[in-house]
């Protein structure tokens, strides 16, 4: 039997996601699979997932090909007519190891995944080729910001409780991976669906303390509107816990903000920042931000641009806005196409200076290195490092030696 290979775009959530569906498929006998886990957060992910699917079929006529994931939830007909395409499956039929065994006779299984009321609890054993671990810790997303298509691809908020979790980590630190990076769609929102309610910084320290022996622990993304006392609390305290916080922003500009739907003003954004570097000092920030939203005008995109300075961006992903048929924001007045892309090419080039002098300013550093593959990895501040010493999935102490735009250059230290 030929190994299922997985093609994962898009989120972390989708990277854990093809982990469970690559050992569904070799655990059925899915002969000579390549499943596809689509993504559909902007049209241009939507456009690479039906360019991939048609380059796989080129290059494997013979292969079975399974397209899955949120563009397939969204959209399951488009898919299902693709002559490249042999098996739909949507967010949570994907997720079924039934969904994967050779003879089925429903080439399209999509589900209503709004009725959907739990997450589907699997243990993963290892990640293909990478050196830190994803653990989904919940799924789907309560809120309905107005740009927004994913609740609708990946339904409300379902928490994992927090033994599964505890376990799921046991097992991966077992299996060598020193770093576990917490993952879902809105993570922040944690809890809300399960007994007593449980916080994400509860969840996180009550983990930490159950499993020990877990030598570094990230977190995907946090909505500053969600960040609780117990989050912080374990910023401070625990320095297994990364320093390097990926903020859902979306905009700096209060009006763009309301109009988004978001439930953050720009203050809080920058109040978010400035307690956790009193908490942890040498912290580092990344944000998601929109260029482009309905009704932004010039001034509004500046708010944007001077929130990099105000709140010390430095791990920007910029995103020009892209109409999702469906949602509130597309029926707002857009903005010029041209427009839009000054403006994420004008964030863009802000956030690559932001992270050049931080990284210039790091040179002389200590830091502890996660080694991925041949002569690279991440420090604590996830920022790119070449480093000659160590194998993949260790975590090396080294001195930084210099800095270029975009990755650190460090040696081992003796």
């Amino acid at each position: 039997m030929t190994e299922p290979r997985v093609v994962s775009l898009g989120c972390r959530l989708n990277t854990y996601e093809g982990e469970i569906m690559r050992a569904h498929a070799r655990d059925a006998g899915l002969d000579n699979a390549i499943i596809v886990n689509t993504c559909a957060v902007t049209k241009e992910a939507e456009r690479q997932g039906l360019q991939t699917l048609r380059r796989l079929r080129r290059e494997n006529p013979d292969a079975h090909i399974v397209a899955a994931g949120c563009a397939v939830q969204l959209d399951p007909q488009r898919y299902a007519a693709m002559p490249e395409v042999n098996r739909v499956l949507g967010n949570e039929h994907k997720m079924k190891a039934e969904s994967f065994l050779p003879d089925v006779t429903e080439a399209v299984r999509v589900s209503d995944i709004m009725t959907v009321r739990e997450t589907a609890e699997h243990l993963v054993e290892g990640f293909d080729g990478r050196a830190r671990a994803f653990v989904q810790v919940q799924q789907g997303c309560d809120h309905r910001c107005t740009f927004c298509i994913i609740p609708f691809a990946r339904g409300n908020n379902r928490s994992v409780p927090m033994g599964r979790i505890a376990e799921e980590v046991r097992g991966l630190v077992a299996a060598g991976y020193k770093e576990i990076v917490f993952t879902g769609v809105d993570i922040t929102g944690y809890g809300s669906d399960l007994p007593g309610k449980p916080t994400l910084g509860q969840m996180t320290r009550r983990l930490l303390a159950l499993v020990p022996e877990l030598p570094r622990l990230r977190l995907s993304s946090i909505d500053p509107a969600e960040a609780d006392d117990d989050l912080f609390r374990v910023i401070a305290e625990e320095p297994r816990l990364m320093p390097h916080f990926h903020i859902s922003a979306q905009a700096g500009d209060d009006m763009v903000l309301k109009r988004m739907k978001r439930r953050h003003a720009r203050a809080d954004i920058v109040s978010f920042c400035q307690r956790v570097r009193t908490l942890r000092p040498g912290a580092v920030f990344g944000a998601d931000l929109i260029a482009g939203f309905p009704t932004e005008d010039d001034d509004m995109a500046d708010a944007s641009y001077r929130l990099i300075d105000d709140a010390g961006l430095t791990h920007l992903h910029v995103f020009p806005y892209s109409i999702r048929p469906g949602t509130p924001a597309a029926k707002m007045p857009q903005v010029d196409a041209g427009a839009i892309k000054a403006r994420a090419a004008r964030l863009r080039e802000k956030g690559k200076a932001a992270m050049a002098a931080w990284l210039g300013d790091r040179v002389g550093a200590t830091i502890n290195v996660l080694k991925e593959t041949g002569d690279t990895g991440r420090c604590e501040h996830y920022a790119n490092v070449r480093l000659a010493s160590g194998l993949a999935g260790e975590i090396v102490a080294a001195r930084v030696m210099s800095a270029n735009h975009d990755t650190l250059t460090a040696e081992a230290l003796q």
